[in-house]
């Protein structure tokens, strides 16, 4: 039996007697309630009774925490004019906290048949219960998460990971939570981290998601999770039973080690693809409401995410859907912030971009979600899909500028030390005019998307084909090199050269304004054979190999003594962005670009010139001074420093072992970056 029920919240919501269902569709002619046991077999179905401003809702008592269930929507199929009810699909819940079973491909989960005479799709009435996850209802009586802890911007450190290759192979995570959330949590895992000294773990998706079509005809599987088909519900594959729980007591630990939860998130499509794609959730509730179509051609979606369809944010029910999982993450499951995944989507009008679209300001001005994190990533490929810069006030963005200049300058390239030195400075040139401050550049050498750190020195081309692609995807500009050879090596020389190309970049990071993110395992030299695009690579060329540590165990010193060094120089992650001299409450910060003689750099003298110094130096009105010098000599030859005479100098880091000063000069090897301290500032770095 079936009552009322009421049409909000949507999902479903436990009681002391029974649960409320309510969803949305403003196309259907009913929905039906379907009730399974947990081995998938049918128990009965209800038909919601009643309908409040599309929501359609029920009640059923005596249905409790584990029951299993999905929806059937009848209504109009016109798959050509972008209508796609059907009620022999079943579908997920768009709001399920848990999904149960798994997916399989099979001809029953498309909602279409056939192509008839006329070349439209027509029904497909094959039951698709039996290959769709079960929608699962939990107790939503349990309490918040207490938040973790308030990191500030300006002392952020970002550190990338993929919750199952991080832990698959490492020595100290036994077998069975190898590649899951409890793996993440292990103590040796935050222990290192926290060592380490970064400050928000950013975990790429795990929200529910299925592999692509291509990838399982060519026996391989999705890794990077970037085809999410539920924005509630944690992905099962990183759990041993309970995912919720497994997930909500990771970020416990996370945060009991002092560390934030940043999650990656996909609020730009689904892993439903492109019209001929599965009908497991969206597409058979409201497809018009919750994808961007063609204007013209309602049964073909816009596909401004290169994944098939594009997520349409310009409906209010989906931007309402967006908010909700925002909240639920931040809330209930303790989540510290988010990065959006091709986020100039959640702002594109039909006619294009706009920081004020209705998905953002209502992203940016939300209420429950002011103390989170917000991060874009300000591209995608759709028409007018570069946005760096245009995000509102409040948001942080990935910076490929600064990736793609720092690692020209370090491989080499002429005339790119203006462009690096604009990168430096926290790029200015990008955020200061939307009134954001330096932190809004989220600063990256390497990230998952790319060559890791190790590759970038040791490739000069993509070596894809274990994608099954013929080597045709991923970035065809990497701005790398292989430093003589392509690939593994045992040459000293070359090996040698690639290590302080590493540290060069690392440093530049580290020592650069604005909030730095690392790729979890370039600190220890993880590389995926040269493959710039390791999505598809659910193996041992995506899952990091601890055992570089050993290999090298010096180098990760270095990068921790490179972020210690960073904790502890204020100069080095400013938060206002300096012009020459900066007036300030207790005095006044002065930064400076010179040339190795010391002198003021000219500006004619950027393009040609492949060395230079930039000094910032705080002086405070009790007369208390700080500052930092930073070296960077990119040419290939050794280059003298002169340094700032009101300053005794101690030289707190450099990338060759052969720097050194001499008096007033710092006599610095080719190819090298160093970081000086004033002595009055400088401290040991700590070494335990």
């Amino acid at each position: 039996m079936i009552q009322t029920g009421r049409p909000a919240p949507l999902g479903a919501t436990t009681d002391e007697k029974g649960t409320n269902f309510a969803v949305f569709s403003s196309v259907a002619d009913s929905v039906e309630l379907c009730l399974f046991d947990n081995d998938g077999t049918p128990q009965q179905s209800h038909f919601l009774p009643e309908c409040s401003d599309d929501i359609w809702h029920g009640y059923v008592e005596g249905c409790k925490p584990g029951q299993c269930y999905g929806y059937r929507v009848h209504g109009p199929y016109d798959a050509e004019k972008g209508l796609r009810c059907n009620p022999h699909k079943l579908l997920i819940d768009p709001y399920a906290r848990a999904l149960g079973g798994t997916f399989s491909r099979n001809v029953a989960v498309l909602d279409y048949e056939s192509h008839g005479a006329d070349g439209n799709l027509q029904m497909n009435t094959t039951n698709s219960a039996p290959y769709v996850p079960k929608s699962i209802v939990c107790n939503t009586n349990a309490a918040a998460l207490a938040p973790g802890p308030k990191v500030l911007w300006q002392d952020t450190i970002f550190y990338e990971a993929n919750v199952r290759g991080y832990t698959m192979r490492h020595p100290a995570v036994g077998a069975a939570d190898r590649g899951t959330f409890n793996g993440m949590r292990h103590k040796d895992v935050l222990a290192y981290l926290k060592a380490l000294g970064i400050t928000s773990l950013e975990l790429m998706p795990v929200h529910a998601f299925i592999d692509e079509q291509h990838l399982e005809d060519k026996g391989l599987r999705n890794y990077w999770g970037y085809n999410t088909i539920s924005f509630f519900a944690p992905t099962s594959r990183y759990a041993k039973s309970d995912a919720i729980a497994e997930f909500r007591d990771m970020v416990r630990a996370i945060h009991d080690a002092g560390l934030e939860v940043i999650l990656d998130v996909v609020y730009n499509h689904t892993g439903e693809s492109d019209r001929a794609g599965p009908s497991i959730c969206f597409r058979g509730i409201d497809n018009l409401a919750y994808y961007s179509t063609e204007p013209d051609d309602p049964g073909t979606y816009i596909n401004d995410t290169g994944c098939g369809n594009t997520l349409n944010v310009d409906h209010a029910q989906t931007r309402r859907l967006v908010l909700d999982s925002l909240r639920y993450w931040h809330r209930e499951m303790g989540v510290d912030g988010f990065r959006f995944d091709l986020a100039p989507v959640l702002g594109r009008h039909d006619h294009g971009f706009s920081a004020k679209h209705p998905m953002l300001e209502a992203i940016s001005t939300d209420e429950e979600l002011r103390t989170a994190k917000l991060i874009a990533e300000p591209w995608d490929p759709g028409p007018g899909g570069y946005q760096l810069g245009n995000f509102p006030s409040g948001w942080a963005e990935w910076n490929d500028r600064y990736r793609d200049s720092a690692r020209r300058f370090w491989r080499g390239d002429a005339g790119t030390a203006g462009e690096l030195a604009k990168r430096l400075h926290g790029s200015a040139d990008v955020f200061e005019d939307s009134g954001r401050q330096s932190y809004a550049s989220v600063n990256f050498v390497s990230c998952h998307d790319g060559f890791t750190l190790a590759d970038v020195v040791s490739y000069e081309h993509k070596h894809n084909d274990a994608n099954g692609e013929d080597n045709r995807d991923g970035h065809g500009h990497n701005y790398s090199c292989n430093h003589g050879v392509e690939g593994p090596t045992k040459d000293p020389s070359i090996l040698g050269n690639r290590r302080r190309h590493r540290l060069n970049l690392l440093a530049t990071l580290l020592a650069s304004q604005g909030t730095p993110l690392l790729l979890g395992g370039d600190e220890f030299g993880h590389s995926q054979q040269g493959n710039n695009n390791a999505y598809a690579q659910d193996n041992e060329i995506g899952w990091l190999d601890w055992s570089n540590i050993d290999k090298d165990p010096e180098f990760t010193a270095q990068v921790r003594e490179l972020i210690w060094l960073r904790h502890n120089t204020p100069l080095l992650r400013l938060r206002q962005f300096v012009h020459g001299t900066l007036a300030t409450e207790g005095g006044e910060i002065e930064i400076r670009w010179r040339r190795p003689d010391g002198q003021d750099m000219p500006d004619q003298d950027w393009e040609q010139t492949r060395s230079f110094a930039v000094a910032v130096k705080e002086g405070k009105c009790d007369g208390e001074t700080a500052a930092v010098t930073l070296l960077f000599n990119g040419s290939h030859t050794a280059t003298d420093f002169e340094l700032p005479v009101q300053h005794d100098w101690q030289l707190a880091f450099a990338s060759d072992a052969d720097a050194c000063l001499q008096g007033r000069v710092a006599e610095l090897p080719q190819q090298t970056i160093a970081i000086l301290l004033a002595q009055s500032i400088y401290r040991p770095p700590n070494k335990e």
